[in-house]
C-alpha cells in the first residue's frame, strides 16, 4: 500500500505492512527496502486558517454594514464569499465545540458553556472519543496543526496545569497551542498557558503588552517555522482571540478614534447599520428591522448622566473589534509574504453567538457577576428581572439588527 492510495476513510491511517518474501543482501545494490513515505495529505491539499471572533454581532463590522472599522474582514470578503446566515448555539463552549468537531454540540457533551456542566447526558462537557476533532483527522492525513487564543472546551475539573489533557487542544489533534482555558481572561494579565505549561507574558502591558497582539506574533513565528522546515506540509491554524468577549481591554489610541461616533445612541445606530446592510446588500431591500427588544431600553429612556458612559462603552468594544481585525489582518500579511495565501483557506467568523449582553444594559466592571455564574451583587428584585446568560443572548440573538449598537 502507499500513501498516496491510503484508505483516508479509517484513521490513524494504518502502518504499510513490512515487505516480505524475500532475502535481503547487503552486497546487492538491486536489493532493498521501499522508503519511508511520510503521510501528507492529497496534492494540492491547502493550507487552512479558521479565525473565530467571540461575542460580536451581525451588524458590528464594516464588512457587514457596522460601525466598527474591519479592514481585514473587508479585504477577505472582497476578494472570497461572505455569508449572512450562520447558525449557532448562542453559547461559546457548545458553537465552538461543534466546529471542532463537526456535530451537534449535544452530541460532544457540550449543551451549555463547561461552567455550567452537569452528569445528564449531552451536559457533561465531555467529547465522547467517538468524536474525532477536526484538528486530529487533519493531523492524521499529515498537516501541521495549532491553535492560539481562547479554548473553552476543557472540562473545568481538568483545567490545572496536572490536566488530565486529552481535551486540551494538544489532546485534540493540534501539534501546538498557546492560549487561554476557559471563557475569558485578562487580555493584560493573561492566564497563558503554552501546550500544558503556564507562562507569564514577556512585558508589561506599560511596556506595550496586550494579549491579542502576543497571540498573533506566536501564531506568524508558528507558521513562518513551519513553512521553513516543512515546506511541502500544509498548515491548520484555528486562531480565536478571547476579544471582542469581556472584559473590553484595548488600548486607548484604538478606542480614542471612535470618540463622539455614538453619541446618538444606539437606536439611531441600529438604523445607520440597516439601511448600510440593504445597501451592501447583506439584507435584502424588503427587509424590516426587527422590533427592539423590551429587555433592551430606547437611548430616549436612559439618563442624560448616564449616556456619556454608555457612548463610551460602545466606542471602547469599536476599538477592541477593530484592534482585534488588525492583528488578524497581520496573520494573513504573514502568509502571503511566505507565498502561500493564494493556497489557504480562510474562514473568518464573526462571531461565535452573537452580541452578549451578560454586562446588563448599563454595563459592568465584572461581568462575571451578572453572567448568570455568580449574580450574588444584584438585589432580589434586579436578580429576578434580570436575564441570564441564555437569556440575554436569545433576546440579542431576536435583534440581530442591534446587535453592533448594544455592544
Amino acid at each position: 500500500m502507499t500513501i498516496d492510495r491510503a484508505d483516508r476513510a479509517v484513521l490513524p491511517i494504518p502502518d504499510r505492512p513490512p515487505t516480505v518474501g524475500y532475502k535481503y543482501d547487503a552486497t546487492d545494490p538491486g536489493r532493498g527496502f521501499p522508503p519511508i513515505e511520510p503521510i501528507r495529505p492529497p496534492e494540492g491539499a491547502p493550507n487552512v486558517i479558521i479565525a473565530l471572533i467571540d461575542d460580536c454581532g451581525f451588524g458590528a463590522t464594516t464588512a457587514f454594514g457596522g460601525p466598527c472599522e474591519t479592514a481585514t474582514a473587508e479585504r477577505l470578503a472582497a476578494g472570497g464569499l461572505s455569508y449572512n446566515r450562520f447558525h449557532t448555539t448562542a453559547l461559546c463552549s457548545p458553537t465552538r465545540q461543534a466546529l471542532l468537531t463537526g456535530r451537534n454540540h449535544h452530541s460532544v457533551g457540550m449543551g451549555a458553556i463547561t461552567e455550567l456542566a452537569t452528569s445528564a447526558p449531552g451536559y457533561n462537557s465531555i467529547r465522547p472519543n467517538s468524536a474525532a476533532p477536526l484538528a486530529e483527522v487533519l493531523n492524521l492525513n499529515g498537516y501541521s496543526t495549532a491553535q492560539f487564543g481562547k479554548c473553552h472546551e476543557v472540562p473545568v475539573w481538568e483545567t490545572s496545569p496536572m490536566g488530565p489533557f486529552r481535551q486540551w487542544p494538544t489532546g485534540s489533534g493540534f501539534d501546538h497551542f498557546y492560549g487561554f482555558i476557559g471563557g475569558e481572561t485578562n487580555q493584560y494579565f493573561p492566564a497563558i498557558y503554552n501546550d500544558t505549561v503556564p507562562v507569564e507574558p514577556d512585558r508589561t502591558p506599560e511596556e506595550g503588552y496586550h494579549f491579542t497582539e502576543d497571540m498573533t506574533d506566536h501564531a506568524i513565528d508558528w507558521v513562518r517555522q513551519q513553512k521553513a522546515l516543512m515546506p511541502d506540509k500544509p498548515f491548520f491554524v484555528y486562531w480565536a482571540p478571547g476579544a471582542t468577549h469581556a472584559p473590553h481591554h484595548v488600548p486607548e489610541e484604538w478606542s480614542a478614534k471612535y470618540k463622539g461616533r455614538f453619541d446618538d445612541g444606539w437606536d439611531a445606530q441600529r438604523e445607520r447599520t440597516f439601511a448600510r446592510q440593504k445597501e451592501l446588500g447583506i439584507i435584502p431591500d424588503d427587509a424590516e428591522l426587527t422590533a427592539r427588544p423590551d429587555e433592551i431600553p430606547g437611548w430616549d429612556e436612559m439618563p442624560d448622566d448616564l449616556k456619556p458612559v454608555l457612548a463610551r462603552q460602545m466606542e471602547v468594544y469599536a476599538g477592541f473589534l477593530e484592534h482585534t481585525d488588525h492583528h488578524l489582518g497581520r496573520l494573513v500579511d504573514a502568509v502571503e509574504n511566505l507565498g502561500a495565501l493564494d493556497n489557504t483557506l480562510i474562514y473568518y467568523v464573526i462571531g461565535d453567538n452573537g452580541a452578549s449582553a451578560e454586562g446588563t444594559p448599563t454595563g459592568t466592571f465584572n461581568e462575571i457577576l451578572t453572567s448568570g455564574q455568580n449574580r450574588l451583587p444584584l438585589t432580589g428584585e434586579e436578580r429576578a428581572t434580570a436575564p441570564s446568560c441564555t437569556g440575554q443572548k436569545a433576546s440579542m440573538r431576536r435583534a440581530r439588527f442591534a446587535r453592533s449598537s448594544t455592544m
